[in-house]
């Protein structure tokens, strides 16, 4: 070699990335720079919104190239429309709200949204006023014929959940229709945000929700309710939140969309080290966040699960939001769930469950970042699953018969 080459190979080896960018070269990059590095995300007062939370507060969207902004909404329907205006570019979210919104239920424009995410499984609960405490246990086939009495009075009994489309809605439904009770004719269902729901049934403006943690703790603690199921005893390890993004943004920015990816599951890997479930509670009851003792969000982050009316367990699956391949974003669960719109009325006539699940569920966002990190344990499951009614969903079977199957319903043809 001769020495002019030698010269030139030492200087070039002492260049620095700058440099090399500067003469049109590829410096080796871990990861893509996020196209827009500042995103606010939104978020309401529950424990799942934990994984955005811990990734802004120990630095893991830094880490990715995120300035991330965290804001507090009211209520499903306010992140929804913050979402939807650009004030904020991704969200905390329920996961049926993506669906819904895509599909422009309830006469809205339609929104298209995607969810390429999964925030965390189990973790909600249905509360029940202390008036029932004795009375009705976990099933909810005691409480029909208080239902029925109250019905007959014509003073129906009234259940709260967050947002019509949602998790709350269906896990409510769901568990009212086990009983026998159809919660459109039945009952009075309505719609109070996760914070209202404890101070509402303290002043007696209602008989029972489903919301997800701490309120339902909240409730015992307070004295005013008590758990009859959780919703990881209607259906072991279910998806619960999501994080969503409008479908125009996310394709317009899918190196950012990536990058929040990977620094969530930093956060969520970090929540699942159940040694760092007290700091995580500490950090997430603050004011600003869910606004809550400490103490009441922890019980249930580490299984201690007391029900309220003497029934105390060890919940070997309590919420959680890494393991257990808890953040693939399975079309299955958007399967069920268009079934559950359907059963309820939400649409008319069938819906194009495979078109809208694929437009909605994005696996493969999902599979592309967890391969730029090297996380090769995270795969697709069409397994079927069973809830605590016995009744099995088979996301290869004939969903409009599943979704038409069941005794109680509000079908519209």
């Amino acid at each position: 070699m001769n020495s002019s080459r030698r010269t030139f190979l030492r200087r070039f080896a002492g260049l620095g990335a700058a440099a090399l960018l500067g003469l049109g070269l590829a410096a080796p990059l871990a990861h893509a720079q996020p196209e827009q590095p500042d995103v606010s995300f939104g978020f309401i007062a529950l424990t799942d919104c934990s994984p955005i939370v811990i990734a802004h507060e120990k630095g893991f969207f830094k880490k990715y190239g995120i300035n991330a902004t965290i804001k507090k909404g009211a209520s499903w329907a306010a992140i929804r429309d913050m979402l939807s205006s650009g004030d904020i570019q991704s969200t905390h979210m329920l996961i049926g709200m993506p669906f819904a919104s895509t599909m422009g239920l309830g006469g809205a424009t339609p929104k298209p949204m995607i969810i390429p995410w999964l925030l965390n499984r189990n973790g909600q609960a249905v509360t029940l006023s202390n008036d029932f405490k004795g009375k009705v246990g976990a099933d909810p086939k005691a409480l029909k014929p208080l239902v029925d009495a109250a019905k007959a009075k014509g003073s129906p009994l009234t259940f709260a959940m967050t947002f019509p489309p949602g998790t709350h809605a269906m896990w409510m439904r769901y568990y009212l229709a086990a009983g026998g009770i159809n919660p459109d004719t039945d009952v009075s269902l309505v719609t109070i945000p996760p914070p209202q729901m404890v101070a509402n049934m303290k002043v007696g403006k209602m008989d029972g929700f489903c919301v997800g943690e701490p309120w339902n703790a909240r409730a015992i603690a307070d004295g005013i309710g008590y758990t009859s199921v959780t919703t990881q005893d209607m259906w072991q390890d279910h998806p619960e939140k999501v994080l969503a993004f409008t479908e125009e943004w996310a394709t317009k920015n899918p190196k950012t969309v990536k990058a929040v990816i990977k620094a969530l599951h930093e956060a969520s890997v970090w929540l699942d080290d159940m040694a760092n479930r007290d700091e995580a509670c500490a950090i997430v009851s603050k004011p600003n966040y869910i606004n809550c003792p400490k103490e009441i969000i922890l019980g249930r982050m580490l299984g201690q699960l007391d029900y309220g009316d003497g029934r105390k367990v060890e919940d070997t699956h309590p919420m959680h939001f890494s393991k257990r391949n808890a953040n693939y974003p399975q079309p299955k669960y958007g399967l069920w769930w268009l079934t559950q719109f359907r059963r309820w009325g939400l649409v008319t006539g069938a819906p194009d469950y495979e078109a809208v699940v694929k437009r909605v569920m994005r696996p493969d966002i999902y599979e592309e970042a967890m391969a730029e990190l090297g996380v090769t344990d995270r795969t697709r499951d069409d397994s079927p699953f069973t809830l605590f009614d016995g009744v099995t969903f088979d996301p290869k079977g004939d969903l409009e018969a599943y979704a038409t199957g069941f005794p109680v319903h509000s079908l519209k043809n």
